[in-house]
């Protein structure tokens, strides 16, 4: 008799992540194992049909899929290395943020193992999972996003970059840095601007219309630096440099630490001291590129 019970995820981790996971499998009515270290975070969960493995090892057994949620490179290995036998033919996709060659590591560990393995990045908060604005990463086996694509969809556009596995995660963190930056900006000028009363809110209001334009020269900025000519026609490297110089002196007239501002304010001064103060602002990618140059060869 042919079996026709829907295949059966297993997620590993219930943090906010793992838990906004279940919830979205649940709500299509996928059937979900779950599992954490700690317990004590599945009782919504299993009050939404999701069953609750006694163990690692159950909870592998008991899954066409893993889907592994958790802290860490490390805590993937401290979790998965005493079960490998039972990971053994299954498909195994995770979605813990590792970096890079964290998730290429891991890759070769499955295949070591006979495991089938997809490595994913999250572009997405935990509330946004399930939603229009949720998009997921993908590099590594091929054949694992294809076979579960329709239940990959269900959690956020689901986009593959290729074999290499980790390929999802250099966009993923390539991505995050824009943002981190971004949000580290806002503090920084929020903080400027309490120092004249300012509320961080009334700050943010006029933020967000002055970012949003200001990003939409990144195409512009992205066609420089792939052709390589920094002329410069307006707002060379040393108008740059006397506006970030007064910048941080302005942060520091308010009381505000200029730790986010110095690192960009010192890329450009290198680039004004070998010569460059003529070119356009987008050479600072250069001194970036310099930067990592020097310290793979140190390696």
């Amino acid at each position: 008799m042919t079996n026709t019970r829907p295949n059966t995820v297993t997620v590993l981790g219930l943090g906010d992540m793992g838990r906004a996971l279940v919830t979205t499998f649940r709500t299509a009515d996928v059937p979900t194992t779950i599992w954490n270290r700690t317990p004590g975070k599945a009782g919504e969960l299993v009050e939404a049909g999701a069953v609750e493995a006694g163990s690692v090892t159950e909870a592998v057994r008991d899954g066409d899929v893993i889907i592994t949620v958790l802290l860490d490179h490390t805590s993937i290995h401290e979790t998965l290395d005493p079960i490998a036998a039972e990971l053994t033919g299954k498909q195994w996709i995770n979605l813990t943020s590792t970096a890079p060659e964290e998730s290429r590591e891991l890759a070769r560990w499955a295949g070591e193992h006979g495991i089938d393995f997809l490595d994913g990045g999250i572009m997405a908060v935990p509330s946004m999972i399930g939603t229009p604005g949720s998009s997921i990463l993908y590099s590594g086996s091929e054949s694992v996003f294809r076979a579960r694509r329709p239940v990959l969809e269900l959690l956020g556009t689901a986009e593959y970059f290729g074999a290499d596995a980790g390929l999802a995660a250099l966009w993923d963190f390539a991505l995050l840095s824009g943002m981190y930056a971004m949000f580290g900006g806002f503090f920084h000028g929020a903080a400027m601007m309490r120092s004249a009363g300012v509320s961080a809110a009334e700050f943010a209001a006029r933020a967000v219309p002055w970012v949003t334009a200001m990003a939409q020269g990144l195409p512009a900025y992205g066609a420089t630096i792939d052709s390589g000519d920094y002329s410069a026609v307006v707002q060379h490297l040393s108008f740059q440099k006397a506006a970030l110089d007064a910048i941080v002196r302005a942060g520091q007239d308010a009381g505000t630490a200029t730790d986010l501002l110095d690192p960009l304010a010192r890329l450009v001064d290198r680039q004004v001291a070998a010569g460059h103060g003529a070119a356009a602002f987008a050479r600072v990618f250069e001194e970036l590129r310099e930067v990592s140059a020097s310290a793979a060869r140190s390696q």
